[in-house]
């Protein structure tokens, strides 16, 4: 598959999805930043390919944002492709939910994820090519229970995805936004050990019971997403823009 790209950032690159999709771009040939707020777990990722270069930064903060930028593309060059993936979930009832939990969640997976690709539009405009992804998730294609500010923030991922890419159309860069169902990261281990606590269920039932919520009742695994950011970024997709991209089992 041929990337025509030479440095990537992506978020919340130490675990994950995003662990997969920065070894994946690394693996193609491409330079990637991948930030996170901790530094241990994103060297020892570094470490993993010599493309990899780990920084901290925080999404939810503008100014750590713009020092990543500053250094990183100082350093290798401007972002050709922007990958928002960090991202956060919790569970509660809609009524128990409190507005700092509400905040909380659509700081990251929203705000964080527009602060995110701001500072790269201009330079992927003015130079007619570019690449944003955004990892979402089918809960931004659907309702959910108790998970109200995911779905809520995911749904605006999306509808951000689509604002950007009508508004880069003509500009050489495309906007895509990939929805995975339950894949089997760190973030669910959290969730399977929530749903042990809270049903006294063991961890092969609780991982069971997210595994039968994606419809052919097997867990999405993070280069199966991996796979599809890479298609996303490669020329073969040029054409493909403001998209919302199930991975998810036929969810």
């Amino acid at each position: 598959m041929n990337v025509s790209f030479a440095h990537a950032l992506v978020t919340g690159g130490a675990t994950g999805i995003g662990r997969a999709i920065a070894l994946e771009l690394a693996n193609a040939g491409m330079d990637v930043t991948i930030c996170g707020r901790r530094a241990e777990p994103l060297e020892k990722v570094a470490a993993e390919n010599p493309k990899l270069h780990a920084m901290t930064a925080d999404v939810t903060d503008e100014a750590s944002v713009a020092r990543l930028y500053e250094e990183a593309e100082a350093a290798r060059g401007p972002f050709d492709v922007v990958i928002a993936n960090a991202g956060i979930a919790s569970s509660a009832p809609a009524h128990k939910t409190t507005l700092e939990e509400w905040n909380r969640i659509l700081g990251v997976n929203l705000t964080g994820a527009f602060l995110t690709v701001r500072p790269a539009l201009k330079g992927m405009a003015d130079r007619g090519r570019g690449r944003v992804i955004f990892v979402a998730s089918v809960a931004g294609l659907r309702g959910s229970a108790y998970v109200a500010p995911y779905v809520a923030s995911k749904h605006g991922v999306i509808g951000l995805t689509r604002a950007l890419a009508a508004e880069l159309l003509k500009k050489g860069v495309t906007v895509n936004a990939i929805c995975p169902g339950y894949v089997e990261t760190e973030m669910l281990e959290e969730s399977i050990r929530r749903v042990m606590e809270k049903t006294g269920r063991s961890e092969a039932e609780a991982r069971q019971g997210f595994a039968e919520i994606n419809p052919n009742h097997r867990l999405v695994q993070p280069e199966e997403v991996a796979a599809a950011a890479l298609w996303l970024v490669s020329d073969a997709a040029i054409s493909v823009t403001g998209e919302a991209i199930p991975i998810s089992g036929g969810a």
